[in-house]
């Protein structure tokens, strides 16, 4: 799926630069208080919220920033009335996408997204209007030079991993979210060190982008979306087929 990994280099290397700035520090503060906030502020007892730490200490977030989110998530500290919303609709071409969002303020931000999706030639659509055409997994990335394809797909599906795909620099392992937890301790074990490690949604078809045009609109919706400060994360069923992402290059 090459439209998926163009994808997933373009976003990996701008959460480099958003950490940088501060930008994806933000956006991570407020997954820490969501989770905070619907379970508790253990993570030993709360796995949403020891995954949002571990993201967070993935892009060096300061343990006080991240201390910080966790009572406000709790209810120490003010500032925690953030609500979730799922938010779905068209990109140009027929692509289906949907984002995760985290507000305080609802009325502010399904405008500012419809808007996003309209200057993309995409629409924003109702509610389960495009969520039968993904499945929530869970998916860990290690460098690949940490180990041999024999050697990692023993160890992931022997801990309950349904897959793993290997790309020029990375091997990804996909599992059910539940089953996250257990792959990643046996991984660790063997001495394999996760890149990163989230609960994405992943699309069960594809639509193939084979126009020039329409793949640079899309590649322009994603980009702009989570860009926003309110997106926590953008997940779309789009192929660009080598041709058109040569063309887009």
């Amino acid at each position: 799926m090459a439209g998926h990994s163009h994808w997933a280099n373009i976003a990996r290397k701008k959460a480099v630069v958003d950490a940088k700035r501060g930008k994806l520090w933000s956006k991570l503060a407020k997954a820490i208080i969501v989770a905070a906030k619907h379970g508790s502020g253990d993570p030993d007892a709360n796995l949403r919220l020891r995954y949002a730490i571990d993201a967070a200490k993935a892009v060096s977030m300061p343990k006080d920033n991240i201390q910080r989110a966790i009572k406000t998530g709790t209810g120490e500290l003010k500032g925690g009335n953030l609500e979730e919303s799922i938010y779905e609709g068209y990109a140009a071409g027929g692509v289906a996408v949907m984002c995760e969002i985290l507000t305080d303020n609802k009325n502010r931000t399904a405008p500012e997204i419809r808007k996003i999706f309209e200057m993309c030639d995409g629409k924003l659509g109702g509610s389960g209007c495009v969520a039968y055409l993904f499945e929530r997994k869970g998916v860990v990335r290690l460098p690949r030079k940490a180990c041999g394809e024999d050697r990692i797909m023993e160890i992931a599906l022997e801990a309950g991993a349904d897959d793993v795909k290997g790309s020029d620099d990375l091997w990804e392992v996909t599992c059910d979210p539940a089953a996250m937890t257990g792959v990643v301790q046996a991984l660790e074990a063997a001495g394999m060190a996760p890149e990163s490690k989230e609960i994405v949604r992943i699309p069960t078809t594809t639509v193939d982008v084979e126009d020039v045009d329409t793949a640079r609109k899309v590649l322009s919706l994603m980009e702009r979306l989570d860009d926003h400060d309110d997106v926590q994360s953008v997940a779309a069923n789009f192929n660009i087929p080598d041709a058109a992402l040569a063309a887009l290059s």
